[in-house]
């Protein structure tokens, strides 16, 4: 379970138990440049208190005076906050988004409804936004008649999304639990990879044949420490279509290894570090060997791993290798936001 969501959970908890009035922020729409996607959620103590997030700060006043009304009728609410307005002086007070952000807001019962929704780890919840039943939370599966399709579908490109049936509208929120972060080599530059990683949320293994680099005081984060030939790391390691591994044990022979268990897995992403050509020399060794190599491998392997920053020494390398993932995960292209969005006028000099 993703550690913002173990964070709610154990909030929602805490604060029935000390009868601290609440109320659950989700968004459940958005429209344009926002600062938080769907499903993120914020939690609003009648004092004031905050856990989570909806945006940068800038509903907080706003989404104050709608929880407090939540919590006083004790039913949910449907808001629209739009940002998309010009006004030098909206921009002024620096709101930093330009789009639409629409917001479940639920008292303390449904909030307590979705939190049990949660820990039993569905793969998705629809959660109901019109209606008598707005503010229901219903967990649901691939098998499920109605939704199954729905659930196969956002399940496979890792995004919730919204429903509108007959009228109705619902937000159909994949369930998973933490992405997979694989680190192939233990050596120095695999310490700040394995931290920030962790950091991110990834779940983080690390796996080398040399029993002396695995140690918890070398790799305090990592969820798990894996001693074994680089040849069976996948016998070893779960691999799923949430995981990404990276390899990065600096001895040719065994990256060949780690790369020729990693054929024909159902990975998201293969990170190799250094240059294309050695890549490239490890491609062809293994298929001398016999194995075969398939479009979809090719597809999965990035050599020389991550985005071009310019990176230099083991902490930039992580954060260029781990922007690439995260971009391969969301299916974004990774260049600069100022040739994406942005009107053109802004980028020139007076």
């Amino acid at each position: 379970m993703p550690s913002d969501d173990q964070q709610l959970i154990s909030t929602i908890h805490d604060w029935v138990e000390r009868e601290v009035p609440f109320a659950l922020a989700t968004v459940v729409g958005v429209r344009g440049s926002t600062y938080r996607g769907l499903a993120a959620r914020q939690l609003v103590a009648e004092d004031g208190t905050s856990v989570g997030t909806v945006s940068g700060g800038c509903l907080d006043s706003d989404l104050g005076v709608v929880a407090a009304r939540v919590r006083a009728t004790g039913r949910p609410e449907l808001v629209e906050f739009d940002l998309t307005a010009d006004d030098e002086a909206i921009w002024g007070w620096g709101i930093g988004c330009n789009g639409v952000t629409e917001l479940l807001v639920e008292p303390e019962s449904s909030s307590l409804a979705l939190a049990e929704a949660i820990k039993s780890t569905p793969p998705g919840i629809v959660h109901v936004l019109s209606g008598v039943g707005m503010g229901t939370h219903v967990p649901v599966t691939a098998d499920d008649s109605e939704w199954g399709v729905e659930v196969l579908e956002a399940r496979a490109d890792g995004r919730h999304r919204r429903v509108d049936r007959g009228g109705e509208r619902f937000l159909l929120e994949i369930i998973s639990g933490r992405p997979r972060l694989v680190v192939c080599g233990a050596g120095h530059d695999a310490v700040p990879l394995v931290r920030l990683g962790s950091e991110l949320g990834f779940e983080v293994a690390v796996v080398d044949d040399r029993r002396q680099f695995l140690s918890r005081e070398r790799f305090p984060e990592a969820a798990t420490l894996v001693h074994c030939a680089p040849a069976d790391l996948a016998t070893h390691v779960a691999m799923d279509p949430s995981t990404a591994v990276v390899i990065m044990s600096h001895n040719y022979l065994r990256d060949v290894d780690f790369l020729g268990s990693l054929l024909g897995m159902p990975v998201a992403y293969i990170g190799c570090l250094g240059p294309g050509e050695r890549l490239e020399r490890m491609l062809k060794d293994l298929v001398a060997r016999g194995r075969h190599v398939e479009p979809e491998d090719l597809e999965r392997i990035h050599g020389p791993a991550g985005i071009d920053l310019g990176a230099d020494g083991p902490t930039e390398i992580a954060w260029s290798v781990l922007s690439e993932i995260l971009a391969v995960r969301r299916g974004a292209g990774a260049g600069f936001l100022v040739h994406r969005k942005g009107p053109s006028e802004l980028r020139r000099l007076p």
